[in-house]
């Protein structure tokens, strides 16, 4: 028997993570009481870490897969197989600073304390992100060349330019500026939180959301990839039926065709006889969004519309392709 180790978030995504699980496997035990949680399967063993150590611990090999946001996996430049994007926890990765600077974008902001021969402190979670970011701007290469802007944390400093200092953040690091720094490098989701903190945004630096990941090694055993071949089966199902409709429809077969014809959404419809003589039943999948376009076509020449919100819909035949098989 192959076990295979996941590790899934705590924090802002853990709620939709926990969700995400339990309608995929039904039954999770644990949760609340231990970081270890117990699902149906007893082939998976899961734990919850913190999201910033789920993509190194991935990479090294000390669980075969796991959950956590892009910005993490890109952080940590985390050498890991991206399997599926679970299309949550979607945030962008920006920069911001108090709103009474007149800086519209990075640039101004870098060129502006330069001029000035003012050093640019920056608080953010994202120490190489940040770091990187800021020496592949123009305005940083034209006043400080390749040096790299100071990494402040309690523990290390690295980097030889002291005119940029980047500070680690331990969270809320919207309420650091102006007193602490000069700007953030941060998440936000909405830009409320930012606004309510006299900041405003100059800059997206990339967006974010929720990633199933694996150690590459573990997709070369054959035992370990065939189990995460079936937990990718069944996470991507629910990812696919959140964005789909089953629709059943009664239809008699006089308009039958023309039901066909003048619906393109529905592809490769199932088509049964009903027990009444000349009606017949269609169903399909559709997507979320095309509900609201047929509803008039269906209104009009189909009798008895059932719609159903599927739990999962399983793609069998790309699990290959996405496992890089």
């Amino acid at each position: 028997m192959a076990i295979v180790k996941f590790a899934i978030p705590k924090g802002s995504i853990e709620d939709a993570t926990f969700k995400i699980i339990e309608e995929a496997w039904q039954t999770v035990k644990g949760r609340g009481r231990t970081y270890r949680i117990k699902l149906s399967d007893p082939e998976i063993e899961v734990k919850i870490l913190r999201p910033q150590e789920i993509p190194t611990y991935v990479q090294e090999g000390f669980y075969d897969i796991g959950i956590t946001g892009k910005d993490w996996i890109v952080e940590a430049s985390a050498d890991v197989k991206i399997l599926l994007d679970l299309e949550y926890g979607q945030v962008n990765q920006v920069i911001a600073i108090p709103e009474n600077l007149e800086y519209n974008n990075l640039t101004e902001l870098i060129e502006g304390f330069a001029k000035q021969k003012r050093t640019l402190r920056i608080s953010s979670e994202y120490l190489t992100t940040t770091s990187s970011l800021i020496r592949s701007n123009k305005a940083y290469q034209k006043y400080y060349g390749d040096a790299r802007p100071m990494i402040i944390t309690p523990w290390l400093r690295v980097g030889e330019n002291k005119m940029v200092e980047i500070f680690l953040s331990f969270g809320a690091t919207e309420a650091k500026p102006p007193e602490d720094v000069d700007a953030i490098c941060d998440i936000t989701e909405t830009g409320t939180t930012l606004v309510q903190n006299n900041l405003k945004l100059i800059e997206t630096v990339a967006q974010s959301s929720a990633q199933l990941i694996a150690n590459k090694t573990s997709l070369e055993d054959k035992a370990k990839s065939e189990k995460i071949a079936d937990i990718l089966a069944l996470i991507k199902g629910v990812v696919e039926a959140r964005k789909k409709l089953h629709i059943f429809v009664n239809v008699k077969q006089e308009n039958l065709q023309k039901l066909l014809e003048s619906l393109p959404a529905l592809k490769r419809p199932t088509i049964s006889k009903l027990s009444e003589d000349g009606w017949y039943g269609v169903n399909t999948v559709i997507d979320k969004n095309e509900f609201i376009k047929i509803v008039p076509h269906l209104r009009q020449i189909a009798q008895g519309l059932v719609v159903m919100q599927p739990k999962q819909i399983l793609a069998l035949d790309e699990l290959k392709q996405v496992m890089g098989q």
